[in-house]
């Protein structure tokens, strides 16, 4: 029979939770960049998909952040743990502030054209995509740096989330139907 380990407690969430803001945010670029190479049909797909990404993303950020502070009250502190946790704390509320504005930027730049009844030609659009992509490759470093020193804690610091040991015992093994068993 197989058992699912028990759900960690919040704040033993944050390891589990941080790699999806990473992720998500960081492949956004991509998809933007695809949508600058392919025809106008597809664009939009691609503009889209790089919004959703973005949305799922930067609330995954709101997630990882609200587990790491949970997190960060049960570490074990030294001088040099509180330095690079505050840097850490810090750089992720600033990671949080600028992917919400990015995120509204994108949406505005879906949306604005169509309820002002504009459609911006194709090189303003290219203009207007790489200019976002510059916005976005200084947050995209951002994160990175905030990931840099989430791994400075775990790495060098060895502060790991504290998950409570299972209080359950494992089932015994179940014989096949028909063996035989011993019996004194």
């Amino acid at each position: 029979m197989f058992l699912m380990p028990p759900i960690p407690s919040w704040d033993a969430l944050h390891p589990l939770i941080i790699h999806f803001p990473i992720a998500l945010l960081l492949v956004v670029p991509l998809f933007i960049i695809v949508a600058l190479l392919v025809s106008a049909p597809r664009r939009q797909a691609f503009m889209i998909s790089a919004l959703v990404l973005m949305i799922l993303g930067t609330a995954s950020v709101y997630v990882a952040l609200s587990t790491g502070e949970a997190a960060g009250k049960l570490a074990e502190r030294t001088t040099q743990v509180d330095v690079v946790l505050e840097r850490h704390e810090n750089l992720a509320e600033r990671t949080r502030l600028t992917f919400t504005v990015l995120t509204v930027i994108l949406a505005g730049m879906l949306t604005v054209p169509s309820l002002v009844k504009w459609e911006p030609s194709r090189a303003m659009s290219a203009i207007i995509s790489v200019v976002f992509l510059v916005l976005y490759g200084g947050a995209a470093q951002l994160i990175i740096n905030t990931a840099h020193n989430g791994g400075l804690l775990v790495h060098q610091f060895g502060v790991t989330a504290m998950v409570n040991a299972p209080t359950t015992v494992p089932a015994p093994a179940i014989q096949p139907s028909g063996a035989e068993t011993d019996r004194d």
